[in-house]
Formats: structure tokens, C-alpha cells, sequence
């Protein structure tokens, strides 16, 4: 293993500005300037302003004299690991980059170093060796003079043939029953197979697992002795476990500290531990979940009694120590949302109390006030004609302990107020809708083992329409629905923030009609699915069906996408309340969260909204929707309807870019029907595109570009032909967290 040092052309002793060639280059950008006329160098002039604003934000960084800043590291040769999982175990690091474009702004160079170097190939050969390549060599650390104070290293890599799980044998599970020693095996098998890459991680793993499996079966003591002959000649390796796993244990004495002025008895429930039971470790984390889960500790840890487990007593006391968290919390926060239909302002405050009242109880306000700058949006930026006012207030009340130890009741209310925009098009003499509306929702929720939660709840909303300009239709009225649901996840994630590997379920249920005006079944579920193809990247799947089974309306949907018309038979007024009530429980598709070749409810029926014509009768309105009619105008007369039957599907491969700037390539498809039970698999509604992720520590803030792809799209008229951008079927979304 060698490295070089680079050599420079001059010795002098200078401090080199980490922004130099930006300096020295930026008076023949600005001669350029003067020279040409093109439309070009006003987006040169605008991006070096904005570099330059960079700089005096975040000023720049230097170079100390005779060393070099380390500008990129090149892995070559490696097939099987990635550049990324080698460049995160090793100390020679490439210069940070600010909003992964600029080095030396913001954040300090660094520098190289050749014996770090020369330490770093010792690294990569034994992490080579932890991976099961025991003939990985690193041949060589290249060091390439790239400017004035600048180097790029390459280090160059020889993998070899890995080492391949021979056996696996595990020994001392002879006095065992039956389906623990299953569990006990199959907890190896699960992570060290024959025939697979030998690695010390998984090795290790294993170990840990089979411990675990004991330990849940109640032999606290258990402990594991593992070893593994590798045969460098024959690339095989023979792995062995040996179990030693004392008496079987019981809980002995709860003992609970930290409770500060908290009611014991409360906390007791939810950890549902009781004395005599057999010792279990998937209870203890159990214990742990349900005590964090109430909401007002910090920290919570349940620890045996340290002499009990030095004499291995078969009775063992627990000791659960807790820190209380803050009970009141206050927060606030502020957005600003642009999509193809609004301009968005909005502001955030809340205030929490974990104890409400004591016994544990919450209660949380929340505030939303915003504003639409109307008729602004992408991709027009037209200016702003008027503000209309939005807000939304939320209240919700939990009391832990409901029914059983571990079952909380919740309480919620909101309040809103909102405009309803569902075209892109603009028509001035079409009224902009609103809502006032109220939801409020009474039910129990509890988290189960393996990532289970299931919630009941019964939720009643009513929405009453007002106009923010034009006339209401006097046939559109409040409308009341009424619906218990069901929701139920397994959720077997890493990280619910940025998932990399797992599967992800769920099902949501309702069945409306206990009350109010629609009556209804409605199911939706949902899998996801995440693979890691190394530790950088990953792949991701979505997939989702929705049905909803209408019992007193939708009727008018497939004649009105296909006709314009309600169909034979249908009055004005029943019209009306038909499309309002699939506004409000029909299905919808396309946007940041669906399928991002479409706009935001983009892709399903559209149709006439009769309550966009306020005070014309059926006739009046059939006729000036029709498309040859002059007085035809999109805003009112080609709008989402909504639909009774829903498939999505979305698979994205997630990479990173440099530092906290990651990449996305996507292919989302989706429909929506206007029948019942009707998956329409050959109206897939394609698109694929790229998407640019910025880390931050609430979550990715992502920007996504997606194309809708020629020939996998319906040409059938009861659909909108989308809109396009800058002339190409492109749609441009944002969002904060991961699509899916």
C-alpha cells in the first residue's frame, strides 16, 4: 500500500482564498458580458450574483500555506461495495460542498494528508476483510495535482473472490422444547445462510438474535460463544454457536423511579408488567414503547437488578427509571406552498400540555392562519388580484388508560376555512368557492407489538359552502356526513422519517351513514415496500386501491365526464348535492403525493360543476358547457368529479448527490373510475422524472420534475387534457418528507 504526495509547481508561502478562482475569473465573465448581447448573459450575470451573495453570506474559507484542499476521492475497482459505504470508514474526506455546488462557502476545506491516506488503505483492505473478501487488496492511493492548492486522490482496489457460508451449527439446544429450539435456529438461518457472503456484521448479528429468541423464551442468562473457521484455500467458512442458557427466570419486584409527581398507578398499567410472569425482553420494549408513548417522558429504562443478575436468581426485580419531559410546549413555524392551482402563505402556532389536569391526560391547540394570492400559481406567476383569507384551528384531547392499560381515547376538533380551487384555468365571471367546515372525531387508539396500531373512531364533518367572489348557487347547501372508521398499520420501517429498508401497511375503513346525508362504504389500502441496494441507495415501492361502494349518490358522474349532463331524469338540485358529496368522499389522483406527471387531481372523470353556473337551470348549463358553445369556459365546465374506484402504483430509486443533496428517478402511475370495482389497469397514466432532495433535520424538502410519457396516456374525453409547461407535459411539484 502506497500513497504520493502531489507536488506543487511553486514552494512560495501564500494563503490561497477558498474562492479564489470565482475572484480572479469574474472580471472576464464581466468583459464577456460587455461583449455579447445574447439573452444568456443575463442568466450568467443573475447566477454569479447569486454565487456572490453566497459568499458574503457565508464568507469564505482558506487554504493554510504548503497543503492541499482535498477536492474529490475516486474509488476504483470495487464492484461489490459501493464508493459510498467505503468513503463513510475512511478519514481522507472531500471538501464539503454548500447546496452540494459550491466548496470553500460555508463549510471549511479539507485537507489532505498523506500518511491519513496511507492509514485509510489499511482501512478499506479490513473492512474488505469484515465483508467476507479476505483477498481484497488495495494496491495503491493515487494523488492527482488538480490547481493551485488542489488534489483529487483515487485509491484503487483489488476485490478477490469472498469466503461463502459453508455450515452453520448450533449446539447446547437439547433440553429445550420443541418450538423454542425452532425459534432459536431459525433466528440463524434467518441471518447467517449457507452459500452466502461470509460477514463479520451479520456473524455477529446472529449471535445477538439467537440471544434474544433465549431470552424471550425467559432464560434471562442466557449468553452465546460463537466462532468461525475460515478456509482462505477453499473460500468457505464454517460457523459455529454454542449456548449457555442458565435457569429460566420470572419477574420479581416492579420498582418504578423518576416518577417526580406523576400518578404511579398510571404508569404501572401501561407497562403491564407483573410480578411472577416469565421474563421477556420483547415485554420489557414493549413496557418501554407504551411508557414513552404516553407522551410526558423523555427517557424511559428498564434495567434488572444488578445483584439479582450477578447470583442469577431465578426471581429477578426490575428497576424502571424514568425522566419527565417538558409538559407545556409551545411552537411556531410558518410555510409557503406554490402548485398548479394556488399560491399559498401561511403561519403556525401551537401549544401543548402533557398533563392536562393531571393523570396524564393531553391537550393541544393548534393555529394555522394563511392567505391565497390568487390567481398566482406555476407555471403563470401572474400578479396577485386579491387574498383569500384561509384558517384552520385543531383542538384534540387524549386520555391515556381508556378502557385498558394501554388503549388511549382521543378527542378532536377542527375548524376550517378555505377556498375550494379545482381548476388551473381562470375565468373571472366563475365564482370562487369556499368552505367553512367542521370536523370532529371521538375514538381509542393502541400500539401493539411488531409495529401494530390499529384505531376506532366515529367522525362526523359538515361543510357549509360561502363565496369568496361571485354569487352562490342557491341549490348548494351544507352538507353533513357521518362515519365510524377503522384504521389499522403494521409498519416494519427503519426510520418512518427516511426509510431504507421495510415494509409498510395499512387499511383505512369507513362506513358512512349513521347520520347525515351520504351513505357509503369506502376502503383503501396501501403497502409499501423499501430495498436496500447498498447502504446509500434505495429502491422503493407504492402500491394502493380504493373503493367506495355509494349508496344514496354518484349516479351523475360517468354520464356527466362522458355527456356533460347528469343523465335522464336528474334535477337541478339533486345534481348539485350529487357532485358536492363526491367532492367531499370520492376519490382523486395525481399531485406531489400520487402520481407526479399530474397536476393535483389531474387524472380521473371531469366534468361540468353545476354549481360553478350559479342561477341557470340544467338546460342553460348543459348548453354553455358545451365545448363549441362560446360562453364554454374550462373554469367551470371541465372540472375533477371525483370517482368510485382508485389504483396508484409509484417506484422511485433514492440516491445520494453530494453531502445533503440527494437525487430520485420515479415512475408513478394511477386511475380513478366513475364505476364501481373498476380497476382500469390499461389506463396507466404513466409518467416517470427526476427528483432533487435537500436533507434537513424535519425531514427531505423535495422538488420533483415528472413527464408523462407518449402513448401510456387516455385519450378518452371524459378525462382533461392536463395542462403542460414551458410546451411539454411536464407537472412541477414540492413537498417536505418522502413521497412514500
Amino acid at each position: 500500500m502506497t500513497a504520493t504526495t502531489p507536488m506543487r509547481p511553486s514552494a512560495q508561502a501564500e494563503f490561497v482564498p477558498a474562492c479564489g478562482a470565482v475572484v480572479a475569473r469574474a472580471p472576464r465573465v464581466r468583459d464577456a458580458a460587455r461583449r455579447s448581447v445574447k439573452p444568456l448573459a443575463s442568466y450568467r450575470l443573475l447566477l454569479a450574483g447569486a454565487v456572490a451573495f453566497c459568499l458574503v453570506l457565508g464568507g469564505c474559507t482558506n487554504i493554510p500555506p504548503q497543503r492541499w484542499a482535498l477536492d474529490r476521492v475516486f474509488i476504483s475497482g470495487n464492484r461489490a461495495i459501493s464508493d459510498g459505504e467505503i468513503e463513510r470508514r475512511i478519514a481522507t474526506r472531500e471538501t464539503p460542498r454548500f447546496l452540494g455546488l459550491f466548496p470553500g462557502v460555508i463549510y471549511d476545506y479539507e485537507i489532505f494528508d498523506r500518511y491519513v491516506l496511507e492509514r485509510d488503505l489499511q482501512r478499506i483492505e479490513r473492512y474488505y476483510r469484515s465483508r467476507g473478501f479476505y483477498r481484497a487488496r488495495v494496491r495503491a492511493g493515487r494523488v492527482y495535482y488538480t490547481g493551485d492548492a488542489h488534489v483529487t486522490v483515487e485509491v484503487v482496489v483489488e476485490e478477490g473472490e469472498p469466503v461463502r457460508v459453508g455450515r452453520v451449527d448450533v449446539h447446547g439446544l437439547e433440553d429445550l422444547s420443541p418450538e423454542l429450539q425452532e425459534l432459536a435456529v431459525e433466528s440463524i438461518r434467518d441471518v447467517v445462510r449457507v452459500g452466502e457472503r461470509f460477514e463479520e456484521e451479520a456473524f455477529a448479528r446472529a449471535s445477538a438474535e439467537l440471544e434474544r429468541a433465549l431470552q424471550n423464551g425467559g432464560f434471562a442468562y442466557a449468553t452465546i460463544r460463537r466462532a468461525a473457521d475460515v478456509d482462505i484455500t477453499r473460500n468457505l467458512a464454517s460457523v459455529g454457536y454454542w449456548v449457555e442458557r442458565g435457569p429460566r427466570v420470572r419477574l420479581g419486584e416492579i420498582r418504578i423511579t423518576g416518577l417526580d409527581h406523576l400518578p404511579e398507578e398510571r404508569v404501572r398499567a401501561a407497562l403491564g408488567l407483573e410480578p411472577g410472569t416469565v421474563y421477556s425482553l420483547s415485554s420489557i420494549e414493549a413496557a418501554e414503547r407504551a411508557a414513552l408513548d404516553l407522551g410526558v417522558f423523555s427517557s424511559v429504562s428498564i434495567e434488572p437488578d444488578p445483584a439479582a443478575v450477578e447470583e442469577r436468581r431465578e426471581v429477578l426485580p426490575m428497576h424502571v427509571r424514568l425522566e419527565p419531559s417538558r409538559f407545556h410546549t409551545v411552537y411556531f413555524g410558518g410555510g409557503l406552498e406554490i402548485d398548479s392551482q394556488r399560491t399559498r402563505v401561511r403561519l403556525l402556532a401551537g401549544w401543548e400540555d402533557r398533563n392536562f389536569l393531571g393523570g396524564l391526560r393531553s391537550f393541544s391547540v393548534e393555529g394555522e392562519p394563511g392567505v391565497v394570492i390568487h390567481p398566482t400559481r406555476v407555471p403563470y406567476f401572474e400578479p396577485p388580484e386579491r387574498l383569500l383569507p384561509m384558517a384552520r384551528l385543531r383542538l384534540e384531547f387524549r386520555q391515556p388508560g381508556f378502557i385498558e392499560s394501554r388503549t388511549h381515547g382521543l378527542l378532536r376538533g377542527q375548524l376550517s376555512i378555505y377556498p375550494v380551487l379545482l381548476s388551473t384555468e381562470r375565468d373571472p365571471d366563475v365564482p370562487i368557492l369556499g368552505y367553512r367546515e367542521l370536523r370532529v372525531s371521538a375514538g381509542v387508539e393502541r400500539s401493539f407489538r411488531f409495529g401494530l396500531f390499529g384505531s376506532l373512531s366515529h367522525n362526523v364533518q359538515l361543510n357549509d359552502p360561502f363565496t369568496y367572489l361571485g354569487t352562490l348557487d342557491p341549490n348548494l347547501g351544507s352538507a353533513l356526513v357521518s362515519y365510524p372508521e377503522l384504521f389499522v398499520r403494521a409498519d416494519f420501517r427503519d426510520s418512518a422519517l427516511r426509510p431504507t429498508k421495510g415494509a409498510y401497511l395499512s387499511t383505512v375503513l369507513q362506513a358512512a351513514g349513521l347520520g347525515g346525508e351520504a351513505r357509503d362504504v369506502k376502503v383503501q389500502p396501501e403497502g409499501r415496500v423499501y430495498f436496500p441496494l447498498s447502504d446509500d441507495v434505495t429502491l422503493a415501492f407504492r402500491a394502493s386501491v380504493g373503493f367506495l361502494f355509494a349508496f344514496n349518490y354518484g349516479e351523475t358522474v360517468a354520464s356527466n365526464a362522458s355527456t356533460g349532463t347528469p343523465g335522464p331524469g336528474v334535477s337541478e338540485a339533486d345534481w348539485v348535492r350529487d357532485v358536492q358529496l363526491m367532492f367531499l368522499r370520492g376519490f382523486f389522483a395525481g399531485g406531489a403525493a400520487s402520481n407526479r406527471g399530474y397536476g393535483l387531481r389531474e387524472i380521473g372523470p371531469h366534468g361540468v360543476v353545476p354549481f360553478y353556473n350559479p342561477g341557470q337551470t340544467t338546460e342553460d348549463v348543459v348548453e354553455i358547457c358545451e365545448p363549441s358553445d362560446p360562453r364554454f369556459s374550462a373554469a367551470a365546465c371541465d372540472l375533477p368529479l371525483g370517482g368510485l374506484s382508485l389504483w396508484e402504483a409509484s417506484a422511485e430509486i433514492r440516491f445520494p448527490i453530494r453531502g445533503p443533496l440527494g437525487g430520485a428517478l420515479f415512475l408513478d402511475a394511477a386511475d380513478v373510475s366513475p364505476y364501481e370495482l373498476d380497476l382500469r389497469l390499461d389506463r396507466p397514466h404513466l409518467s416517470t422524472g427526476l427528483g432533487l432532495r435537500y436533507e434537513t433535520p424535519i425531514g427531505p424538502i423535495r422538488l420533483d420534475v415528472g413527464y408523462r410519457i407518449p402513448g401510456l396516456q387516455t385519450s378518452d374525453t371524459a378525462e382533461r387534457i392536463p395542462d403542460e409547461i414551458f410546451g411539454l407535459p411536464i407537472a412541477v411539484s414540492f413537498g417536505i418528507g418522502e413521497p412514500f
